[in-house]
């Protein structure tokens, strides 16, 4: 609750307070509350609450309405007087006052005239404790005469004199408003040479020719009445020199001569006021009027000053073309000597008006209204001021206090009545009267002496509700006479409050400055004085303040997209909050795009007008707080405009242009792009970029090129939408400034010359007809240049060259206005012709098994007829004795070697195999004939891993396995070798048997193994060069006839069998008290028991560190890590390890360095032996799992 700080109640010494007490009671009264329940106990004089205006002008088409309104207790009677003497209204049936009222109300409408009821009244308001009086209202009607008949003769005159054209308007009550027109009512125009005066005439400082009109009018406009009045029209004629000249000779004899003057310049001279000097005089408050209108020939101008001083700034105004100097709200302050100064060409003129400013009285302290206790002390005190300085006097009840009935309690000194000692019949109604020659002042107060014992106004138990730190106030209305004291209380039984620590203000307001929780509670106000004692409580309550925890932050957004404000606000829960969203300080816009939520104000489909402030203000009863974000709505900037092109030259031009809005983002830089109408119309081209903050760019131009140009501007959003095009420019031809570039020369036929060129756009040419010079000449030769000049195309062939020789080339530019500058020559060839030669003295050096070395004899330059590519090798596997019987249907490989290398190596071969190769030179156009062939052979290699590997015939104490030999041998198989070891139930490996078998064995038989049980088996073939890749697979023996016999025994136990259904109840009643149990919402853990409790058959595996580790069949943990899954067919693939070609050549061909080595990597892959865990497992049969349960 926010209350007003009333002024803080000082401590004084106790030998000051009756003295101080004293005083106050001399110089002021006791305050009478507006209370309604206590004014209408009181006894109170009249007081005049409405009259009419002292000047009271009337309009005489309606009844004459006098105010008079009054209050007191009990309530006043009304008379009136009329000029002096009474008026007896019950007399006059035209005259009826307003019930409990004095308002008088003169029916003239019916019968009557306004003027019968012209003169001065007064009212006079009257109770038991007194009479007040209204002041003298003189009641005038309105009139708004008509002008005098006056005959009004046409003005002519010469050009350049002066006029003064009179109004003269008649006397109206109140004086009409004057104003200047012609027939049609449309205002007379006026300036510095022609303008109105303030008494109504229209004044010309000199005359025109266009002044001559016949319908100068004055009209005078009555206001109160509605009335306008009009003067007869006023005809004026202005002669020129010339014209009078011709009217004066057709009258004169031949025999005299005349001749008009023409109207010569002259200095200025006053039309008004007159003389030198003038006297004015005006009453303060009024506005102060000061003219001056000169004549003269040019119009003289006018100047104000003030002798001895200076204008005052703030009141100051000039009218009519500073021929008016007004001052408003005029003081003593603004007497003195004014001076005005008309000045022209020829001279200047000045007048001193003299102001003398007087004052009707006015009040310094008018009287006021007095409530005492009986034998208390008072005065009225009636200070005016005016000039010449007003005199004061007094009346009671309205009359004269010199008249008046003595009182022993009152004393008169001057402007002061001092009262002592009152009694009740000292109770009265006080008039002072403060009057000069220019008016007066009337001023009713009373003197009511009352004996009251305390009242306490404000209601009891006001529960006042305050936001903590804040002041509180606690209000204690009261009124009492004499004055009460007033003490307050908290709780039932605390003691007085001091002012230590709260503020005690005189009209009985308790202060807390600074409410806290503690200060919440019930606060009693007690009123005494000599007649009794009231009480009150009132009660505190104090709440938390509104906080705003989460403000509304700054948003810059594009337009057309959504912004969000956030306003949280934390509040005292026994509050009602509402929040309410301004924009610039004033309601949202009712737009469906602004969508308040609680906390939230969105705003979509952003607009420009939308940017601006937004404020959360969030209300209580008690408290507001708000807080405020900007939101600036950002745009690309729109496009800019008035694109304008000056200082053409022949190779530049000015471009300015004018920006448009930035759209709240600043410009950082303007693109500007051209179009070429004449070669490329409809295609902008980039130009060049100049900074944000300039409008004008110095363009560079092309020869014979329609220019148009556009303007974007570009901000952080983006680019604007390009500008207007400009006006078109089209620049001269020139000569072109540059040549064809990519110029090369290459033959397409062993006997020609193929000159090719990228050919100059149309921006490029410069210039109409536009050609191009194409040049050659052999580069050995002492030939002299041939050439030929060709237009529309970009190549030029020549015929009849010899095959493969160097020429020297150019291209040149040319167009109707001239040459390109000096081409540049570049070296061609003419066309390339196959090789004739092939490679001579092949050689290979076998490398290893898989790898030759090839050389070659390069071939003559000469020979070559054509640029060298390279040297390409053809080499295929043959069988010995027929190369050349199947060599058509041999697939053959290529590899190329670039450049001019002589050796290369074939990676990728095969083992063991026989090979035919040969070496061709390759050109431009294709490759020459081929060298002799030449065979050579591979040496054997370690080969592939047998083809399949089967287990099949298993026993009791033997497996049989069968395989398929290497699909590769790669060499001459000397023996396999079979590794074998077994697992047992725990998974681990047992010791590893290496057993040979001869080569030419596809089959053999392992006897002597324990009974069931898993054995995993590593087979790879060898030849002399070492051993293969190997192989994997597991078997298991059969199972013990008489162990099987004894587990089937046991199955069949009736004991075992009771065993399995009790198991089997067991677990069907578990589920179903989990089934009841979920239905009814409760969680079985059973999650939790299972993360619990993992697998133990999930073991760890050892790390590979060259032993067999753990054996696993878990699936996630393989018992090796290298080792693959065999099919379930229990075959194996056979696993590949040729070499491959892609890596080595060129594309598919293989590529070799400079030195013939292979680039890339040669490798083969073979498996791990078994030593290097490099096996693999199935799960074990379910017979070995029986074993273990076993």
């Amino acid at each position: 609750m926010q209350l007003k700080i009333m002024p803080k109640k000082k401590r004084l010494p106790a030998g000051r307070v009756a003295l101080i007490l004293f005083l106050c009671q001399m110089i002021s009264a006791l305050e009478v509350p507006l209370d309604p329940k206590l004014l209408e106990d009181l006894v109170q004089p009249p007081t005049i609450t409405q009259q009419s205006p002292k000047d009271y002008i009337i309009d005489p088409r309606e009844n004459i309405v006098i105010q008079c309104e009054a209050k007191g207790k009990p309530p006043p009677s009304f008379s009136w007087t009329r000029n002096g003497t009474h008026f007896d209204i019950d007399k006059d049936p035209l005259v009826t006052m307003k019930p409990g009222s004095g308002t008088l109300t003169i029916n003239i409408m019916s019968e009557g005239k306004a003027e019968t009821y012209e003169g001065v009244y007064q009212c006079t308001a009257r109770n038991e404790r007194g009479a007040a009086i209204s002041n003298n209202i003189v009641v005038r009607p309105s009139r708004s005469p008509l002008w005098t008949k006056e005959k009004l003769e046409p003005i002519t005159l010469r050009n350049g004199q002066s006029l003064v054209l009179p109004c003269r308007p008649p006397l109206g009550l109140p004086p009409p408003i004057i104003f200047w027109m012609d027939n049609s009512f449309q205002r007379l125009p006026q300036s510095e040479r022609v303008s109105q005066g303030l008494n109504g005439d229209l004044y010309f400082s000199n005359v025109l020719p266009e002044d001559t009109r016949e319908d100068y009018i004055c009209y005078a406009r009555f206001n109160h009445t509605q009335t306008i009045q009009q003067k007869q029209p006023i005809s004026v004629k202005v002669i020129s020199v010339d014209e009078l000249n011709d009217t004066i000779a057709a009258n004169l004899s031949d025999t005299e001569f005349y001749s008009a003057k023409p109207n010569r310049e002259r200095p200025p001279t006053f039309l008004t006021p007159e003389g030198n000097t003038s006297n004015k005089e005006e009453l303060r408050g009024n506005v102060l009027s000061l003219e001056c209108i000169a004549e003269g020939l040019p119009t003289p101008v006018i100047y104000w000053i003030k002798e001895d001083g200076t204008l005052p700034t703030n009141r100051t105004f000039y009218r009519n073309f500073k021929k008016t100097l007004q001052i408003i709200q005029v003081s003593e302050a603004d007497s003195g000597n004014y001076q005005c100064i008309a000045k022209n060409a020829l001279g200047a003129i000045h007048h001193t008006i003299s102001v003398t400013v007087k004052a009707a009285p006015y009040w310094i302290l008018a009287p006021q209204n007095l409530v005492l206790s009986p034998g208390e002390d008072g005065s009225l005190i009636c200070r005016a001021n005016g000039n010449p300085k007003p005199r004061i006097s007094w009346l009671l009840n309205g009359v004269p206090i010199e008249i008046a009935p003595d009182d022993p309690s009152r004393k008169i000194d001057g402007d002061t009545i001092i009262f002592s000692n009152v009694q009740e019949r000292s109770s009265a109604v006080y008039q002072c009267n403060a009057s000069n020659e220019y008016g007066y002042l009337l001023a009713n107060a009373f003197v009511n002496v009352l004996a009251e014992p305390p009242r306490i106004l404000t209601s009891a138990n006001t529960l006042y509700q305050v936001i903590a730190n804040r002041p509180a106030l606690l209000d204690c209305a009261f009124f009492g006479s004499p004055l009460p004291t007033i003490e307050w209380f908290k709780g039932a039984k605390g003691s007085a409050l001091r002012d230590d620590i709260y503020v005690l203000h005189e009209n009985g307001t308790l202060e807390i400055p600074v409410a806290q929780k503690d200060s919440t509670g019930t606060y009693t106000c007690v009123a005494r004085n000599k007649l009794g004692m009231a009480k009150n409580e009132v009660h505190l309550e104090i709440k938390d303040p509104t906080r705003i925890i989460k403000q509304p932050e700054y948003a810059v957004v594009q337009r057309g997209s959504t912004v969000s404000f956030e306003c949280k606000v934390k509040h005292d829960h026994t509050l009602t909050l509402t929040i309410t969203w301004l924009k610039d300080n004033g309601e949202l816009p009712s737009d469906g795009r602004f969508t308040v939520d609680k906390d939230h104000l969105e705003v979509a489909d952003v607009r420009d007008s939308d940017g601006g402030a937004y404020t959360c203000v969030a209300n209580t009863t008690l408290d507001m707080v708000s807080a405020s974000a900007v939101l600036s709505v950002v745009d690309v900037p729109n496009p800019p405009f008035d694109l304008e092109l000056t200082d053409q030259l022949d190779k530049s031009v000015q471009l300015s242009w004018t920006p448009g809005d930035d759209n709240n983002s600043p410009i950082t830089k303007f693109i500007i792009e051209y179009e070429d109408a004449m070669h490329e119309a409809g295609l902008w081209h980039h130009q060049t970029e100049v900074s944000g903050t300039q409008t004008t760019a110095q363009l560079k131009l092309s020869p014979y090129v329609n220019y148009s140009f556009r303007v974007m501007a570009v901000n952080s959003l983006g680019r604007s939408l390009p500008s207007e095009p400009s006006e078109q420019y089209l620049t001269k031809a020139a000569e072109p400034d540059t040549n064809p570039t990519a110029v090369e020369g290459l033959g397409s036929e062993p006997d020609n010359l193929v000159i090719t060129w990228k050919p100059l756009n149309g921006f490029e040419s410069n210039g109409p007809g536009l050609q191009y010079k194409v040049s050659w000449r052999q580069k050995d030769g002492d030939d002299e240049w041939a050439s030929v000049v060709v237009a529309n195309v970009s190549k030029y062939i020549v015929s009849g060259t010899p095959t493969f020789v160097p020429y020297l080339i150019k291209v040149q530019a040319l167009n109707d206005v001239g040459f390109a500058p000096e081409p540049a020559v570049v070296m061609g060839h003419s066309g390339e012709d196959l090789p004739m030669v092939a490679p001579g003295n092949v050689r290979v050096n076998v490398v290893n098994s898989t790898l030759a070395e090839v050389h070659w004899d390069p071939v003559p330059l000469k020979s070559i007829r054509g640029h060298l590519q390279g040297y390409r090798i053809y080499y295929w596997k043959a069988q010995e004795g027929s190369l050349k019987r199947n060599r058509r249907h041999i697939e053959k490989k290529i590899l190329t070697f670039q450049g001019s290398k002589t050796h290369g190596m074939l990676p990728g071969l095969e083992p063991f195999s026989h090979y035919a190769l040969n070496v061709r030179v390759v050109n431009g156009k294709g490759e020459g004939p081929a060298s002799p062939d030449r065979v050579f052979n591979t040496p054997e290699g370690v080969p592939s891993a047998p083809s399949s590997l089967k287990i099949v015939n298993p026993t009791l104490d033997s497996l049989t396995l069968e395989w398929d030999p290497p699909s590769r041998p790669n060499g001459i198989l000397t023996e396999y070798t079979l590794k074998y070891q077994p697992i047992n139930s725990t998974h681990e490996l047992g010791p590893l048997v290496d057993l040979k078998i001869p080569a030419n064995k596809t089959r053999w038989t392992l006897k002597n193994l324990n009974f069931s049980t898993r054995y995993k088996f590593y087979f790879y073939a060898q030849t002399a060069a070492g051993s293969g890749s190997q192989i994997t697979e597991e078997a298991v023996t059969t199972v013990d006839e008489a162990m099987a016999s004894r587990q089937v025994d046991i199955a069949t136990q009736g004991w075992f069998i009771g065993l399995m259904c009790a198991v089997a109840l067991l677990i069907l009643i578990l589920l179903i008290v989990c089934f009841i149990r979920r239905n009814k919402g409760g969680k079985y853990p059973v999650k939790e028991k299972e993360d619990a409790h993992a697998d133990p058959e999930i073991q760890p595996m050892k790390e590979d560190d060259g032993t067999f580790g753990e054996y696993s069949d878990a699936e996630d943990h393989k018992p090796l890590k290298k080792g693959s899954r065999t099919p379930s067919d229990r075959t194996v693939k056979k696993e590949d390890s040729d070499d491959s070609l892609v890596d080595y050549g060129e594309g598919v061909n293989g590529q070799f360095n400079e030195d013939g080595s292979f680039i890339g990597q040669y490798s083969g892959k073979k498996e791990k032996e078994p030593a290097e865990g490099n096996e693999s497992s199935e799960a074990p049969s379910p017979v070995n799992a029986m074993n273990s349960f076993v």
